[in-house]
């Protein structure tokens, strides 16, 4: 059974997979709070966009295996994934981008008001990141 909530994890997911930035940001909430993996927190639509901006030049990635979990009351939810990406550009205090590939679970953690998402909280093993576009060649 499809609830409103998967519905709309599905959607953001959806327009994560298509490169549709302004797909992402029509599930959110105006004053949705982005928990960043090991950063702080972006509050507002505004910076969920630059931040989608800057993901866009510095990584092409793609989720598979998403498995989505939703509270009874609809309120929260929560997905499990793989990232399939290519790092593109160097992000500042990272290592150097030379299109490496990289494969790494991850999972993000949502609420959701009134049919909109109101927080993302993403993790990810960003060590495990880091040793895998170092070796590359």
């Amino acid at each position: 059974m499809t609830t409103p909530t998967r519905a709309l994890i599905e959607r953001y997911y959806a327009a994560f997979n298509a490169g549709d930035a302004q797909g992402m940001l029509d599930c959110l909430a105006d004053d949705v709070a982005h928990h960043v993996n090991e950063g702080g927190v972006r509050q507002g639509k505004a910076l969920f966009a630059e931040f989608c901006g800057h993901m866009g030049v510095s990584y092409r990635e793609r989720l598979e295996d998403i498995v989505i979990l939703v509270s009874e009351d609809g309120s929260r939810a929560a997905a499990e994934f793989t990232v399939h990406g290519e790092y593109l550009q160097t992000d500042p205090g990272l290592p150097e981008a030379r299109g490496q590939r990289y494969v790494l679970p991850a999972g993000t953690f949502f609420a959701i008001r009134d049919g909109r998402i109101t927080r993302v909280t993403t993790y990810y093993n960003l060590a495990d990141w880091v040793r895998q576009v170092s070796e590359a060649a």
